[in-house]
């Protein structure tokens, strides 16, 4: 037993020794990193993408709006303050998709054709919009579509003659089949 009398303090030391070595290498370390995935092409955002949209007509606060990845025209027409008075939604999809860079144009009851204009030359009388037969300015009164796509929706018919169906407008550069889905019910070839 006199043995053990004798090693009790050496253990005693080299345990409060490892104790404070421990202690000291703990506050020394440097913080712990999340691991890396090496095969990751580009680090994971966890920020939500916004997209920014020209917002014109009649809406309460015209200009750039942004809104999340995913929203639609209604939310693009919330968050440009709503409608006005006099604002003709029967002649734009609200549910349809929006995209960065578009520019959504709300119109008013005054927006309509002058009387004695057909439906089919423009889309007056709140009729669909003809493809063939609208001007730049009729096109931009659509969903989604700004001046540089009514520019080329009617560079094309002017290119390779009248559209002959709706789904013509695949052809058309920047015309999906999301768009065309938020065109189909508002043209007519």
């Amino acid at each position: 037993m006199g043995e053990m009398r004798g090693r009790a303090p050496i253990l005693a030391g080299l345990v409060f020794a490892a104790v404070t070595v421990g202690a000291l290498m703990g506050r020394s370390s440097p913080p712990l990193l999340p691991p890396v995935d090496p095969e990751a092409d580009q680090p994971v955002s966890t920020v939500p993408e916004t997209l920014v949209v020209h917002v014109s007509g009649m809406v309460l606060e015209p200009g750039l709006v942004r809104v999340p990845a995913g929203a639609i025209v209604a939310d693009v027409v919330a968050a440009a303050g709503g409608l006005i008075a006099g604002a003709s939604i029967d002649r734009i999809n609200l549910a349809s998709p929006v995209t960065s860079g578009e520019h959504v144009v709300v119109p008013g009851i005054e927006d309509v054709s002058a009387p004695g204009a057909t439906a089919g030359a423009g889309g007056g009388g709140g009729g669909p919009v003809s493809l063939n037969g609208a001007t730049p300015a009729e096109l931009e009164s659509l969903p989604g579509v700004g001046p540089v796509l009514a520019e080329r929706i009617v560079a094309f018919r002017n290119e390779n003659g009248p559209f002959e169906v709706v789904e013509d407008l695949l052809e058309v550069s920047g015309i999906g089949e999301a768009k065309l889905a938020a065109l189909r019910d508002l043209v007519v070839p």
